[in-house]
């Protein structure tokens, strides 16, 4: 059974950075691709950036520009590396292993999330 332990959240001015961390454990992970999902009060999570199981990153146009994800399959590990954050992107961060990637539309979560992290970004 697949876990997601997600970590590195926290409180931080617009315009600061953050990296966020998921763990995996269980198998799947090298051969699967991974995303980083966005939650706030009352929506539903979105999904803001993939990387495949070779390492290729997808991003959401929210997030272009400023996020990037990398994968380490000797720990595991998922990053979200994020700059220039702005209040919007205040909320609750998840991640979860993917079975496709690309387009975001067809990516479907297959583990079962996890407690998440919480990123609140002041004005």
């Amino acid at each position: 059974q697949v876990q997601l332990v997600e970590s590195g959240g926290g409180l931080v001015q617009a315009g600061g950075s953050l990296r966020l961390s998921c763990v995996v454990s269980g198998s799947g992970f090298r051969t699967n691709g991974m995303g980083w999902y966005h939650q706030t009060p009352g929506k539903q999570r979105e999904l803001v950036a993939t990387i495949s199981s070779g390492g290729l990153p997808t991003y959401a146009a929210s997030v272009k520009g400023r996020f990037t994800i990398s994968r380490d399959n000797t720990k595991n590990t998922v990053y979200l590396q994020m700059n220039s954050l702005k209040p919007e992107d205040t909320g609750v961060y998840y991640c979860n292993i993917l079975l496709v990637v690309v387009p975001f539309s067809r990516a479907r979560p297959l583990g079962s999330w996890g407690q998440g992290t919480q990123v609140t970004v002041s004005s």
